[in-house]
């Protein structure tokens, strides 16, 4: 268990930019943002952009759940990851969110 004086901020700013890929070695895209649960004190879920047009739909944003992390280094490895994320059509979709640079969307993956 990580002390509360040892917490450095840089360590949550370290996942930016970093390439995320499959546990199979596909590459998903990479970190744009990371969602903190703030009651919680943990990171939530990592925003992944420039995504892989083979796994997701229109090459969306997609929030990956923090528990699907697998590996963290030079690269994220996910232990998890859907053969194919497809986007919703219904534009009342409550696992669509707005980000807070704009009207931009992004899909919830749980």
């Amino acid at each position: 268990m990580m002390q509360k004086d040892t917490w450095k901020p840089e360590e949550v700013t370290s996942f930016l930019k970093l390439p995320v890929y499959t546990r199979e070695g596909v590459y998903v895209g990479h970190v744009k943002n990371v969602f903190l649960e703030m009651d919680e004190k943990r990171v939530g879920s990592l925003l992944v952009t420039n995504t892989n047009p083979s796994l997701v739909e229109g090459s969306v944003d997609v929030a990956v759940p923090y528990r699907w992390v697998n590996a963290v280094g030079d690269i994220i490895i996910l232990s998890n990851f859907p053969g194919k994320v497809a986007t919703k059509k219904d534009k009342g979709s409550d696992k669509t969110k707005k980000t807070q640079e704009g009207d931009t969307k992004i899909d919830m993956i749980e």
